[in-house]
């Protein structure tokens, strides 16, 4: 040790001496203008849902006067939008198509993923291009033989065609999960076969327990995508008690956002209903949602 510090120069070890408390400032610096950028960011991002829940507590004649907070504080406009449209049934079909649809989309999708990740044969990759490449495909060019084919079924105006096509997977959410998949040892499976176990066994047994927070990011992302899904049902319900909570608002911006009888103060009040409940969904499941997106790319 001694012989390190006699090997430096005094003049160096000063110099040392002088910079260390100048980087700890330029860290401190650049951590705060950071935090203050992220703050930044953060009030512009929350500034529309604020707006939100501040115009759904105002009188009809304050919604749009740019005041953000309420004087007075309308809590009847919740009361009255429960009492001027079912509020609560398209919440409970909202619900309904939310978790059959994000739970088949999520298991479909696990199934066909693991079979690619796990399975070795000629022409899995060129296969599994082709899958890919049907995220090129829009989906307007299948909507109306979708539609005839529920149609013929007779499945339209019911919540059926809202979340059965899951059943056979996405292409994007297999994707993400062979990412995972490939990134576990294949060891564990060969000892789940020595074990005894089947396929299935090895990926319902093995292979999702280890992937527990794809799985909780697929099951996220696509609860929010049918949640606040418009496009399916004006195609296939015509029946109100059928309507799902977006479907409902577009109903309710009929009937109150235009003509003589304007009551934005209903139509948002029943849009922050709408929004309250992803927002809590999120807050359970952020823990595992950012882990998930964080390893997604570190996979493979």
């Amino acid at each position: 040790m001694a012989l390190a510090e006699a090997s430096v120069p005094r003049r160096q070890v000063a110099t040392y001496a002088v910079e260390r408390p100048e980087r700890r400032v330029g860290r401190m610096a650049s951590r705060l203008f950071f935090l203050v950028l992220l703050a930044g960011v953060t009030v512009v991002f929350l500034a529309p849902l604020a707006w939100l829940v501040s115009a759904s507590l105002k009188t009809r004649s304050q919604v749009f006067n740019g005041e953000w907070v309420p004087d007075p504080v309308m809590w009847s406009n919740y009361v009255d939008v429960w009492r001027a449209a079912p509020v609560l049934s398209w919440l409970q079909n909202s619900l309904v198509v939310g978790l059959l649809g994000a739970v088949a989309v999520t298991l479909s999708s696990a199934a066909v993923a693991f079979g690619f990740a796990y399975f070795r044969f000629r022409g899995r990759d060129v296969l599994f291009g082709l899958v890919l490449a049907t995220m090129m495909l829009p989906g307007a060019v299948t909507m109306i033989p979708v539609y005839l084919i529920w149609n013929e079924l007779g499945l339209v105006n019911t919540l059926v065609p809202l979340w059965a096509g899951n059943l056979f997977g996405s292409v994007f959410y297999v994707f993400l999960l062979r990412q995972f998949y490939l990134g576990l040892p294949r060891d564990l499976f060969d000892a789940a076969r020595i074990d005894g176990a089947n396929y299935l066994q090895m990926w319902w047994r093995v292979a999702l327990p280890l992937t527990r927070t794809a799985l909780i990011v697929v099951f996220v992302f696509e609860f929010k995508a049918l949640w606040t899904d418009l496009l399916k049902p004006l195609i296939y319900l015509y029946d109100t008690a059928l309507f799902t909570m977006p479907r409902g608002i577009k109903t309710l911006i009929d009937r109150f956002g235009q003509g003589g009888e304007m009551q934005w103060e209903l139509v948002l009040a029943a849009t922050t209903v709408l929004t309250v409940p992803l927002i809590a969904l999120f807050f359970f499941a952020q823990r595992y949602f950012i882990e998930g997106i964080a390893t997604t790319g570190t996979k493979g």
